[in-house]
Order: structure tokens, then C-alpha cells, then sequence
């Protein structure tokens, strides 16, 4: 490119910014010349006039402001109160300086009013979304409800007032929210269908933090997975097992089989079994092992514990032990349970109290000389040729009462 091309390219730029500039201040472009000193007139006038009111919009805002600072005792307004009164009145502030702006700047009538609408709504819209998480934590704790969903009520209450406030703000400008709204709904349709587990252990997710079946925290036990809740989400439910294991389940399968709360009580009772032997004082091995229970911490003394006979079976007298717990031990519990079943063991030694074991006792009448004299059995043996081997299989096959089938025959001498 020569010289002269470079110059005439930044020319070009030139009188364009030129022109943009004079388009800015007012002016036509079907002007064949153009008049600065008019039009810089009234650009400097509507300025002056747009920095009148925005300041003093902006001294009406300062002394307000100024008001409630100095005067939060006696209209009785705590931090967060007053912080909601500074975000309305500086969103107030915002758009009464915008709507001013462009009423000095010849925007149509109907622009102004479909903008000052528009922030009307805004703003409505914009209070509901501050106070949301406020209201929401006052209600659950006024119904009790688990404070673990006050997460998942915030985030749909915010989704619902975004678009409910952006369809209001578009509508004041001629938007159709209707076809939107239409168009939305059929697509969330097809989502649904698409992804209907999804969907399923989301409604199942809200309905267990809603019913508090079970919290985060409690120890339960599903188609024998036990374990302590850790995670309640809007799609799967987070147990943590007794050996440090994490198992998902979907909250569909959550809300549809049946769970076992262990720990929804103040104090839960379990039982083990021990045993003694026949010709052993029942007396004194129970007290033997309530002296067990009341030496282990982990056992409540109220509720009482108690040990009873619950069979007298083949082979010794059963004891069904009963204690209680709180509900933090019972991740503990398989533990206990062997401790316990231990410390009765030796507590039974010390005693002399034996546990039997599986035994048979054979007694003979006292009146029979011993040894007893038995018969001995004679025998014989006679071996079989091919052809009567052959008849032997035959007639076994048409009696099942005649047992002669083997290559040696014995017989025994009555």
C-alpha cells in the first residue's frame, strides 16, 4: 500500500469520528454542513440539566441515608434492617437518576414509562430475593422443620423469583411471556420424560428432608447396609459404614424400602445371648453378668439392664442379656457386644460356672455286665461268573428289595 492509500484510510477513519461525534451531540447526517456551535449548545444544556438532578437526587439520597444512621435507636433498626433500607433506597436512587437521564435525553414517552414499570418490578422482585433466605429460615424453624432442605428451598424460591421478575420485566416492553412461558413448559416436559429416575430420586430427596424419616447424623440400617447418615442431596443419600465405607443409594430406593432409624430415640436396647450349664446356679450367674453390664460404661443404668432365662435347650440353660445404650454407641455396638460377651466368659471362670459346650451322654442301665458280649458276624464270599453277574443286574433292575448287585456276595451266618 502506498502512501497515499495510508492516508486516505486514516482520513476515512477520521471523518467518520468526526460525524459519529456530531450525531452524538444531536445533529442529522442529512445536514450538508454542520452547525457545532448549535448543537453544542443544547449537548451542554441537557448536561447541565441531567447533572441538576442527579444531584440533587443524589443530596436526597445522602440526607436520607443520614437520617436513619443517626436515628436507628429511635426507629428502633437493628444492622440488618438497616442494611435492607440502604439497598432499597440506593436501587431508588439508581433508577430515579436513570429515568431522569433519559427523560432530558428525548427517549419517547413510552420508553420512560415501560422503563420506571420495569424497575417498579425489578425492585419488588429484588426485595422478595433478599428476604427469601430470612423467611424460609423463620418458617422451619418455626414448624420444626430439618434445617438440612433450608439450602434446597432458597435455591427453587431464587430460581422462581428470577424468572417470575425477568418475565414481568420484559413484558412492560412488549415481550410475549405467554409463548415463553408455553415454550419453557413443553421443554421441561421433554426433560421429564428424559430423565425420569432423575426426576424420581429428586421428588423422593424433597419428601425425605420434608418427612425427616431420618436426618444427617442418625445411624440406620436398609437391606442390611447399616451405617450413619453423612449426606442428604436432591439425587442420592450418603452412608458411611462401620469400616470407614461410603455407600450411594438413590433416594427413590431410600423412600420405597424400609429403613431402620437406630438413633431416633435417646437410648436404644440390644441383647446377647449366653449360656450355662445345667447342674450351674441360675441366681448366681445372672448376678455375675449384671455385675458385667454395670462395670462397662457404655451402658446406661436407666433404663435397667436384665438377664433372663429365655431357654433351657439340649445342652445347657440360655440367658438372653438386655442392656441399653445412647445413640452414640451405637456405631460401636458390634464392639460392645464382643466386650461384653468376653468379660462374661471370664466372669463365669472366676465363678466356677462352666459353659457348655455340644455333647451326647450315653447311660446304660446298672444291672448290665460290662463289658456287654456281642456275636461276632461271619461271612462268605462267592464269586460270580459273567453269565450269572449279567442275571444278578437284571433281576436288580426289576426289584429294589433283593440288594445282590456287588462282584463279592456276603452273606451273613443268623
Amino acid at each position: 500500500m502506498t502512501v497515499n492509500g495510508f492516508t486516505d484510510f486514516f482520513q476515512e477513519i477520521i471523518q467518520d469520528l468526526y460525524t459519529s461525534l456530531y450525531l452524538a451531540i444531536g445533529g442529522s447526517v442529512e445536514e450538508e454542513s454542520h452547525d457545532w456551535s448549535a448543537y453544542a449548545v443544547e449537548f451542554a444544556s441537557t448536561s447541565i440539566k441531567i447533572l441538576i438532578l442527579l444531584a440533587i437526587l443524589g443530596f436526597f439520597y445522602w440526607l436520607t441515608i443520614y437520617l436513619i444512621k443517626h436515628n436507628r435507636a429511635r426507629i428502633r433498626l437493628n444492622d440488618r434492617r438497616t442494611n435492607i433500607a440502604r439497598s432499597i433506597l440506593r436501587y431508588i436512587w439508581i433508577v430515579a437518576s436513570l429515568i431522569a437521564i433519559m427523560s432530558q435525553m428525548n427517549f419517547e414517552p413510552d420508553t420512560v414509562k415501560a422503563t420506571a414499570k420495569a424497575s417498579i418490578w425489578a425492585g419488588i422482585y429484588y426485595v422478595l430475593w433478599t428476604s427469601s433466605g430470612h423467611i424460609i429460615h423463620r418458617v422451619l424453624k418455626h414448624y420444626g422443620l430439618n434445617a438440612s432442605i433450608e439450602q434446597l428451598l432458597k435455591n427453587i424460591l431464587s430460581v422462581l423469583i428470577w424468572v417470575l421478575g425477568l418475565a414481568s420485566v420484559m413484558a412492560q416492553f412488549g415481550f410475549d411471556i405467554v409463548s415463553l412461558v408455553a415454550g419453557l413448559g413443553i421443554v421441561g416436559l421433554a426433560v421429564g420424560f428424559a430423565a425420569q429416575s432423575t426426576l424420581a430420586n429428586f421428588i423422593a430427596g424433597i419428601t425425605i428432608l420434608l418427612e425427616q424419616s431420618f436426618q444427617v447424623g442418625d445411624w440406620i440400617n436398609m437391606n442390611d447396609q447399616e451405617g450413619r447418615v453423612v449426606l442428604i442431596s436432591l439425587r442420592t443419600t450418603h452412608i458411611l459404614t462401620r469400616d470407614n465405607i461410603t455407600v450411594i443409594i438413590p433416594n427413590s430406593n431410600m423412600a420405597s424400602s424400609e429403613v431402620t432409624n437406630l438413633t431416633s430415640k435417646n437410648f436404644i436396647r440390644f441383647d446377647i445371648r449366653m449360656r450355662i450349664a445345667f447342674e450351674d446356679d441360675i441366681e448366681k450367674a445372672r448376678d455375675e453378668i449384671l455385675q458385667v453390664l454395670a462395670d462397662n460404661e457404655a451402658i446406661l443404668t436407666r433404663p435397667e439392664s436384665s438377664a433372663t432365662v429365655a431357654e433351657i435347650g439340649e445342652y445347657g440353660v440360655f440367658f438372653i442379656v438386655r442392656f441399653w445404650v445412647k445413640p452414640a454407641s451405637v456405631a460401636r455396638m458390634p464392639k460392645i457386644k464382643e466386650n461384653l460377651q468376653e468379660k462374661i466368659k471370664l466372669a463365669f471362670d472366676a465363678a466356677q460356672i462352666s459353659t457348655p459346650y455340644p455333647h451326647m451322654r450315653l447311660l446304660m442301665p446298672k444291672d448290665v455286665d460290662y463289658p456287654i458280649a456281642t456275636k461276632p458276624f461271619a461271612t462268605t464270599t462267592q464269586l460270580l461268573s459273567e453269565d450269572n453277574l449279567s442275571e444278578h443286574h437284571l433281576s436288580n433292575d426289576s426289584s429294589s428289595k433283593d440288594d445282590k448287585s456287588k462282584v463279592s456276595l456276603t452273606k451273613e451266618d443268623k
